[in-house]
């Protein structure tokens, strides 16, 4: 039975034979009744540089003041049992019914010892030390100090776990920082020759729109590095405790809202960017690259630098004159970014600690906004204070404000977020605890002004953008599919190769979408003939000819390489699939399609818990299997089953699909009927089922 709770929908689920509270917010609880009712207090530190007023809550604090805020309207949804905050020790009075003033008790603040990963920020001298020294002895590894400096650059180091021996084969990992996913033809060709010369000669596209190349040197680094910061490209916060690689719909339509949702998934890249000059000084000798990252040219009238230096006076900006916005501290966790339009949920928006939607009016005009947060996958077994968790919408904010909001939530997260325990340092922790009502408070205290409300919009649609398309501009777009993100050449399949003829020859930009696949655009239409022959001679499928079981997967690399790995997942899933099309096959209901993922742990890289059928590692040739994820990606799942291990996934399956068949609502699809009749019913309904007795 599984030992952890976990978010999954709108009412009670029995869950390893305990019940749990399931509320729609997206959160997972402490064990609870749905009548529970009592206050929950939550320990927050306020900023000593300034008086701030929380608008809904009537309370004005002092510039020294720590306040606890507790969560008014506690409901069953507000019931996770908040930590002790590492900034103060506070006692809290509040009151239980909604729309009750809320009390507090000041207090000195107690000192307590840093987290050794944030005395390690702090004495980093901003992300350099240990890692610069490191980088210059024999050794073939760096320390675990400058390990944990390294991410920030781009970084992580690995060994092949499948490789025994006394001595580690240590390799670094490399990511890199592209905005809204964008590659451009020279770029592709340096990568190409980089991974060839001086990796393991294949690229993998993440589920973050970037792409990443292993087997690295650490005697290679520097030129890795260095090679892709001088062309216009970077790898600075692709890793670490800051904003990553900021996500957007991968589609190049060429129209208003398209168009703004690329701008702005660039400014906020840049709004967000670590200022320190640790990079240049140790991958470019000090000095400053040969070009700028190509985005900045494209909002340098947005006058970036000056929105973020920008100081209201309300604590967002620190006295920190090499991070203005991250201090010597930087973030609590890592921090994740995406923008989209109204009805394109391309990228899981509800995944992001920020998600963003552009709204134009009629004319096609930029007038704001949407803005949702809190969202965030990573969990751990066992825990049950870990959870995957999916965003709450925050608001609506006037374009002209749209980066102090950004930059107000970034503060929120910064000076409240968990420091202690690193497990629940993500900001959906904070949203979950405090509650999004109260979050959206504290948010306004760091903005000045009112969050408007959320502006309604058409329903979301999910669709992975592969195949030929109009751009709108009179040139084409083509989507073409990647298992799992490996851009290789293997045997007849040389996908790499022809991907660097189509750069060479018609010098095309191209996108990496956020299911791990790749779009090139900007295609003249008297290209179209010649781009397909390219793609058919290297072994490439159109899309037509792929399974869309293939096309709505995704999977993360998990083993050999992930530290964090407990079982496979990219080089398992293609059977996996395979196996999953045969009993559908079986059962006639081979027109479904099911949106599956799989991850070789619980840290949700290829965000599984949004899936309507997902398989996550939680042991050696063992998975938790997970029902009930939206097909249009907007909640999380639950956890049916623990420990499934390889050979059973069959008889796992076969069930759920005879019930799926015999009760599902007309055009209902698959996780949306998991999500209506629930855990409880499923199991009973499997218990009793013969296999082989049902059939569409």
């Amino acid at each position: 039975a599984l030992t952890s709770t976990y978010f999954c929908g709108e009412e009670a689920a029995d869950i390893g034979g305990r019940k749990q509270g399931i509320f729609a917010s997206g959160a997972v609880l402490a064990e609870s009744s749905p009548s529970r009712s009592s206050p929950v207090a939550t320990a927050l530190r306020v900023p000593r540089r300034r008086a701030i007023v929380l608008p809904n809550l009537k309370m004005k604090y002092s510039p020294a003041a720590f306040l606890v805020l507790a969560a008014a309207a506690v409901s069953p949804a507000h019931a996770f049992v908040p930590r002790t905050s590492p900034f103060v020790s506070s006692k809290a009075v509040a009151s239980a019914s909604k729309g009750t003033s809320l009390s507090m008790v000041l207090e000195k603040p107690r000192e307590k010892k840093l987290a050794k990963i944030e005395v390690l920020k702090i004495n980093s001298d901003h992300l350099t030390d240990p890692l610069k020294d490191q980088l210059k002895t024999e050794e073939i590894s760096v320390s675990k100090d400058a390990m944990q400096i390294l991410k920030y650059h781009g970084s992580y180091m690995q060994t092949n776990r499948e490789i025994r021996g006394k001595e580690k084969d240590y390799q670094f990992m490399l990511r890199l920082k592209q905005p809204a996913g964008e590659l451009p033809p020279d770029l592709y060709r340096l990568l190409d020759d980089l991974s060839a010369n001086m990796g393991q000669g294949d690229l993998r596209a993440t589920t973050r729109q970037c792409f990443q190349m292993h087997g690295i040197r650490k005697g290679n680094l520097k030129t890795v590095i260095s090679s892709i910061m001088n062309i216009g490209s970077s790898t600075v916060g692709a890793c670490g405790d800051v904003s990553r690689n900021v996500m957007t719909t991968p589609a190049p339509f060429d129209t208003p809202e398209y168009r703004y949702a690329r701008e702005w998934s660039k400014v906020f890249a840049q709004l967000f960017r670590p200022m320190t000059s640790a990079f240049d000084n140790i991958w470019l000798d000090g000095q400053k690259p040969a070009n700028e990252v190509k985005w900045s040219e494209d909002v340098a009238h947005h006058n970036i630098d000056e929105a973020m230096t920008y100081d209201s006076g309300r604590g967002i900006i620190l006295p920190d004159t090499t991070e203005p916005l991250y201090g010597d501290r930087y973030l609590p966790r890592k921090f994740k970014i995406g923008v989209t339009v109204p009805g394109d949920n391309s990228l899981d928006i509800y995944t992001n600690d920020i998600g963003v939607v552009v709204i134009c009016n009629d004319q096609g005009e930029l007038e704001g906004f949407n803005v949702m947060a809190g969202g965030g996958m990573g969990r751990t077994h066992n825990k049950g204070n870990t959870f995957a968790r999916a965003a709450d919408h925050l608001g609506y904010v006037p374009k002209e404000d749209m980066m102090e909001l950004m930059k107000s939530i970034l503060a929120s997260q910064r000076d409240h977020g968990n420091r202690d325990v690193r497990a629940n340092a993500r900001m959906k922790y904070l949203v979950h605890t405090l509650g999004i009502d109260n979050f959206r408070a504290l948010v306004e205290s760091y903005f000045g002004k009112p969050i408007q409300p959320w502006r309604e919009m058409q329903e979301w649609k999910y669709s992975d953008w592969m195949g030929w398309w109009d751009q709108g501009d009179g040139k084409l777009f083509n989507g073409i599919h990647v298992d799992n993100g490996r851009v290789k050449d293997e045997g007849d399949f040389r996908l790499k190769t022809a991907l660097r003829v189509i750069a060479d020859k018609y010098n095309l930009p191209m996108i990496l979408s956020p299911s791990q696949s790749i779009i090139i655009k900007d295609i003249d239409p008297k290209d179209k003939e010649g781009i397909d022959a390219i793609l058919q001679e290297h072994g490439i499928k159109p899309v037509e000819e792929v399974d869309p079981l293939s096309r709505l997967s995704i999977a993360c690399p998990a083993l050999p390489l992930c530290g964090l790995a407990q079982t496979e997942a990219e080089r398992i899933m293609p059977s996996y699939l395979a196996r999953v099309r045969a009993v559908l096959d079986k059962m006639n209901i081979s027109d479904e399609e099911i949106l599956i993922r799989m991850t070789g742990c619980p840290n949700g890289c290829a965000r599984p818990y949004m899936a309507e059928l997902a398989f996550v590692g939680d042991g050696p040739k063992s998975y938790q299997v997970w029902l009930g994820g939206s097909p249009v990606l907007t909640r999380t799942a639950w956890p049916y089953m623990a420990k499934m291990k390889v050979d059973d996934l069959e008889a796992t399956l076969e069930p759920v699909l005879a019930m799926f068949i015999q009760q599902r609502q007309e055009f209902e699809m698959f996780g949306d009927f998991c999500h209506r009749v629930g855990a409880e019913a499923i199991e009973t309904y499997a218990a009793s089922y013969t296999l082989g007795s049902v059939k569409a």
